[in-house]
């Protein structure tokens, strides 16, 4: 088989086939968003430490290196790209604030164009997510030819952000105990935005690394407990 297949690329494949995952669930039948973000969770929790497992390996080959480099791109599409969209149409089937969504042509008149401005949303955060991530590459093969260590700030806002903007926001659902489907596009289109924006952002390092994880895990139990313990309660 072509590729590589040693531990160091084990937990961007597992990021991949939890976005994947991810996405069938949140498109399955009447939408199910919230075991879509349980997806897009674990996906952050594999992508915190994957470049600290591949680089582990001291005598890792350039070319598996580069082989990491383009596969963690890939995955990041998916699991922070392309999952985040899957749920935000998972939410417009399932949430009161639109109609279900069985066929585009058969959502009624009135809010067609709330539904067309939600995928135009859609569509442009994943076009944004592919340029960051492709933008990071060139830049960074670029940098590596002039300068040595480790990178200490991004251009742009990581789309791995959104392994912990998303959660939050369906959180809100249950603090503020309201529909709040139609501001999750609008805080869509600000994240492609931020994406492909200017704005620096400090590269973040262990410890923050860890809060970051911690600040997942509590939102992986709040949206568990809040979607399916004290709501049948």
């Amino acid at each position: 088989m072509i590729g590589f297949w040693d531990y160091t690329v084990w937990l961007t494949y597992l990021s991949l086939i939890s976005g994947m995952t991810g996405i069938f669930v949140s498109l399955h039948g009447e939408g199910h968003p919230y075991l879509g973000v349980f997806f897009l969770l674990f996906s952050g929790l594999c992508d915190s430490f994957d470049g600290m497992v591949a680089r582990s390996k001291k005598d890792r080959p350039e070319m598996e290196g580069a082989f990491g480099v383009q596969i963690d791109s890939l995955a990041d599409l998916v699991a922070f790209g392309v999952l985040p969209a899957a749920i935000g149409d998972g939410l417009l089937r399932s949430g009161p604030g639109v109609a279900n969504l069985p066929k585009f042509g058969q959502i009624p008149r009135g809010e067609c164009w709330i539904t067309i401005l939600a995928f135009a949303t859609m569509l442009f955060y994943v076009l944004a997510a592919m340029i960051r991530l492709a933008y990071f590459n060139v830049t960074e093969e670029e940098r590596q030819k002039t300068e040595h260590g480790k990178r200490k700030e991004y251009v742009g806002l990581p789309v791995t952000s959104a392994a912990l903007v998303y959660p939050t926001f369906l959180l809100l659902q249950y603090v503020l105990i309201i529909d709040i489907t139609m501001v999750f596009f609008p805080v869509m289109l600000l994240m492609a935005f931020l994406f492909i924006s200017k704005i620096r952002v400090p590269k973040p390092g262990f410890k923050s690394i860890m809060v970051m994880v911690g600040v997942g895990a509590a939102e992986f139990l709040l949206i568990f407990c809040f979607r399916y313990i004290f709501i049948f309660r």
